[in-house]
Parts: structure tokens; C-alpha cells; sequence
């Protein structure tokens, strides 16, 4: 008996999968243009926490910085691969 490929696996349903996630993430943006977003310090004459999106790039850029930055780190703070044997 043939074993079967799980559906997220098979190559028919990719182009699916990557529209459905487009669709979502377009759908998660659209809100941003309709709502009046409040500045946090209304003193400054110009504020990027305002523009369409800002949470959704600001929180992919800090995502992308965090994974660089562990990768950086990991190199002085890895250990050899014998380090737990006794």
C-alpha cells in the first residue's frame, strides 16, 4: 500500500496555500486604512506610528533583527558538540 502525501505537502495545492495566506494578510491590512489611528506623542510634527501598516512592518523588521541578532550571539555563546559527554 502507498503511503499518502499529506495535503499541505502536495505540490497541486502550493499555489492555494500561498494565495490563501496573501488573502489573509491582505485582509488583516485593509482595516489599517479605514481606522484613524491617534498619534502617541502628538508633539512631534512628524509620527511614523500613524502610517498604514506600521505594526505590521515594524513587527516584521524587529522579528528579522531579533533572528540576526541570535544568530550573531550564537556564535561566541554555542558549544562544542562533545560538551555533555561525560
Amino acid at each position: 500500500m502507498a503511503e499518502q502525501i499529506h495535503w499541505l505537502y502536495r505540490k497541486e495545492n502550493r499555489p492555494k496555500l500561498w494565495a490563501i495566506q496573501i488573502t489573509i494578510l491582505a485582509l488583516t491590512l485593509l482595516p489599517g486604512l479605514f481606522i484613524q489611528v491617534h498619534h502617541h506623542f502628538p508633539a512631534e510634527r512628524f509620527s511614523l506610528d500613524t502610517s498604514p501598516g506600521f505594526f505590521a512592518w515594524f513587527g516584521f523588521i524587529s522579528c528579522a533583527w531579533m533572528v540576526a541578532l541570535a544568530k550573531f550571539l550564537g556564535r561566541f555563546i554555542k558549544r562544542d558538540d562533545t560538551y555533555y559527554d561525560a
